[in-house]
């Protein structure tokens, strides 16, 4: 395989009782796809093929043992394990959350040695995935411990980028999580990733407060005008445009996010509840800040509707092209900054 031909899209199949299988064998269905990328599903030729019977999927695929044997134009399938595996669709089992570990760290230890260029993964369930090896929230804090840099969880669709000040922990956390070093350095990746990842010169990022209205002066709690408001000074003493805090409950409502290049919520569901709103089914997570690129379908595994055909793959799609995009973006990005960097030492040299 030339790898200079086409990009390299690794794929993790996530639970395979969910959706995951179902919605990347729909996607590759689309022959064009494979215009874009070459597609390595990390998992079983025996899986796939028996999971292809059950929803009735003619697609064709290639086995290989070995990366290098993937073949361009073709979905590739890397075998990790040759044992039979039971199938139950709609059902999360100890086996579905084994196997998932085993797709996502093959995956994850390929994309580390640039075997591929882009890690695609499908949900998993964070519960049935826990092990003396996996005792992460998710994909994001698994892969941070993996690669290098410092992620940010970043939710976009079309022009919306919402980032995360703090991700998975419980809502009893957020506040004493929340401090000026955490949100300096998440505007820090934020800021990085839409310059190198986006090609946005000068981002404008908006940073939504804490307690409801901000604080209210104080009324409903401090953090906004002691934490948070000062913080966001300082950093526009450094030349970023970055603004706020703004009060959550009106920001989107109000159409302001279509103001700015992107948006730091302070936790999880303060960015995810909009964000799903405004582009469920559509959206695509991508993990910021490290030296690799990842990204997801903004849904889950849907247990509810696995095996009954009824998994829309849009996300699935957006999460291969955004991928692809960021990589090309971030290479270029490179490649200006390092002749840039030539051009100058060439100077100071004569």
């Amino acid at each position: 395989m030339n790898k200079s031909e086409k990009i390299i899209v690794g794929i993790s199949i996530g639970d395979f009782n969910g959706i995951g299988i179902e919605i990347a064998l729909k996607t590759f269905l689309d022959k064009r796809m494979l215009d874009f990328c070459t597609p390595i599903l990390f998992g079983s030729t025996k899986l796939i093929t028996a999971y292809k019977k059950s929803m009735n999927i003619n697609l064709p695929f290639n086995g290989i043992k070995n990366i290098d044997k993937a073949i361009h134009g073709k979905l590739n399938i890397l075998n990790l394990w040759d044992e039979d595996i039971q199938i139950n669709l709609g059902k999360p089992t100890e086996s579905s959350g084994k196997y998932a570990f085993t797709s996502l760290e093959a995956a994850t230890n390929s994309l580390a040695k640039g075997e591929i260029d882009v890690l695609v993964t499908a949900p998993i369930n964070k519960d049935n995935i826990q092990s003396e090896s996996f005792k992460f929230p998710g994909h994001t804090e698994y892969l941070e411990s993996k690669l290098e840099g410092e992620s940010l969880m970043i939710l976009m669709a079309n022009e919306l980028r919402i980032g995360l000040i703090t991700g998975h922990i419980p809502v009893s956390e957020i506040s004493k999580t929340i401090t000026t070093d955490l949100i300096q350095k998440k505007v820090s990746i934020l800021h990085k990733a839409l310059v190198q990842d986006f090609a946005i010169s000068k981002p404008k990022i908006a940073v939504l407060g804490l307690n409801p209205h901000c604080g209210d002066h104080g009324v409903i709690g401090n953090e906004d005008d002691e934490i948070i408001r000062p913080t966001i000074t300082q950093i526009q003493s450094e030349g970023k445009l970055v603004y706020g805090p703004y009060a959550a409950d009106s920001f989107f409502g109000s159409e302001n996010h279509k103001n700015f290049d992107a948006i730091l919520a302070m936790y999880h569901d303060q960015g995810l509840a909009p964000f799903k709103t405004l582009a469920f089914g559509g959206g695509v997570n991508f993990t910021a800040g490290l030296n690799k690129v990842r990204t997801s379908p903004d849904h889950g595994t849907a247990y509810e509707i696995a095996g009954k055909g009824l998994a829309n793959i849009n996300s699935f799609k957006e999460a291969i092209f955004s991928g692809i995009q960021i990589f090309k973006t971030r290479n270029e990005y490179k490649s200006l900054t390092e002749n840039v960097l030539k051009k100058s030492r060439q100077k100071e040299k004569r």
